[in-house]
């Protein structure tokens, strides 16, 4: 497991605005935290080496490309060993309708997010590319109607002393 790394708050703050627009600019970051560009540039690029901030994506519409049906596929493998893992992984993440894969703890093994194009099209995915698999012993599927994005991801905040109960630094 990664060890994290002491964040201050202006860290903090970076943090935030790049998770809600990551082409934001190093002076319009500056300004808006309180900081010299330089200084805004340095702070970005200790958190980049530290591992803090992984890469930047681009978020597009699964609908807008063709593929407005969305679902989540949860799969049980049998037997569930190293040496299908590996393979089970590589496959799945190599298909275009896979968005997200996890493995997991629980009655099943992997959590699937996928984008497709309609029904018919989830059923030849399911058929075709997991359940025709010999060690998928069970697929479930769940459709998506609606999806939200969540707030930035941020640190744990530090538990509060009773003596702190009405305060709150943000």
């Amino acid at each position: 497991m990664a060890e994290s790394i002491a964040l201050d708050t202006v860290d903090l703050h970076i943090l935030r605005l790049l998770q809600n627009d990551a082409r934001t600019t190093y002076r319009e970051l500056a300004a808006e935290v309180g900081v010299a560009p330089s200084t805004c540039l340095d702070r970005v690029t200790r958190l980049r080496r530290s591992g803090v901030i992984l890469g930047h994506r681009l978020s597009l519409d699964p609908a807008r490309l063709g593929r407005g049906l969305q679902a989540l596929l949860s799969v049980q493998v049998r037997p569930h060993r190293r040496e299908l893992i590996g393979p089970f992984v590589e496959r799945i993440r190599a298909l275009p309708e896979s968005r997200a894969l996890f493995h997991l703890t629980g009655p099943d093994d992997y959590l699937v997010h996928v984008a497709v194009a309609d029904t018919a099209d989830l059923q030849r995915l399911v058929v075709d590319e997991f359940t025709s698999r010999r060690e998928v012993a069970r697929v479930e599927t769940r459709l998506i109607f609606q999806q939200w994005d969540c707030g930035p991801l941020l640190p744990p905040s530090l538990p509060r002393s009773p003596n702190s109960a009405g305060s709150d630094e943000s």
